[in-house]
């Protein structure tokens, strides 16, 4: 039985690299995108009218209910057909965005609606008025709050990224396939790019760590 030889890795190193860049790029951009989508469908749902909260809430209902996979393939490939020709990097982001956003959208609201209504009195009280009350008081406490349950979903996201490898994003699963197609050496490869994944996750909970703490120390 042949054995495993790591040795093979050395000249793709190059390709992971940049594979490992562009998940890192994708993911990151992702995940600002899903964070600030996600709490304007929260505030949406929460304190604007009915006729603006019925498309949010059949766009939520829409991206919960079908796979992140055929998203990518409908931004990608379907809205060509409509004039919309959006680059693959670009799909990949507001795919991947657009998903994670409705599931922080139920987060944010859960956070929203859990904020003492006093808090909002209260900054009535100051004189700001009720939007100036929602950024200043009680957003800040709701990101404080939620951290926990939005970081699992950016962990999440970092994880999913892989899947935009299916519309041709050189991200680390497309990269590893890539050199896999010319070594014909999978284990080798599909190792070293699950060793990537666990050190990137744990880049994340770190930083996600330390931005508890310091949130506790400022309480």
């Amino acid at each position: 039985m042949e054995g495993l030889d790591f040795s093979i890795v050395a000249p793709y190193y190059a390709l992971l690299l940049r594979g490992t860049w562009l998940t890192v790029a994708i993911s990151l951009e992702a995940a600002l995108l899903s964070l600030a989508a996600g709490l304007l469908f929260a505030v949406t749902l929460l304190y604007l009218p009915r006729l603006i909260q019925y498309p949010v809430r059949f766009f939520m209902w829409l991206f919960m209910g079908t796979p992140l996979l055929l998203q990518l393939f409908v931004i990608y490939f379907g809205l060509v057909q409509v004039g919309l020709d959006i680059p693959a990097f670009g799909a990949g982001v507001i795919g991947l965005g657009l998903h994670f956003a409705v599931y922080n959208a139920d987060v944010f609201r859960a956070g929203l609606a859990a904020v003492d209504h006093g808090q909002t009195e209260a900054g009535r009280t100051l004189g700001l008025g009720r939007w100036q009350t929602l950024r200043y008081i009680v957003v800040p406490q709701v990101i404080d709050s939620t951290l926990p349950t939005i970081g699992s979903n950016m962990i999440a996201l970092l994880k999913e990224s892989a899947i935009v490898s299916m519309i041709g994003i050189n991200v680390l699963v497309y990269a590893t396939q890539l050199a896999i197609s010319e070594t014909y050496r999978p284990f080798e490869f599909y190792l070293i790019a699950g060793l990537i994944y666990y050190l990137l996750n744990i880049v994340l909970e770190v930083v996600l760590h330390r931005m508890e703490k310091r949130i506790e120390l400022t309480r």
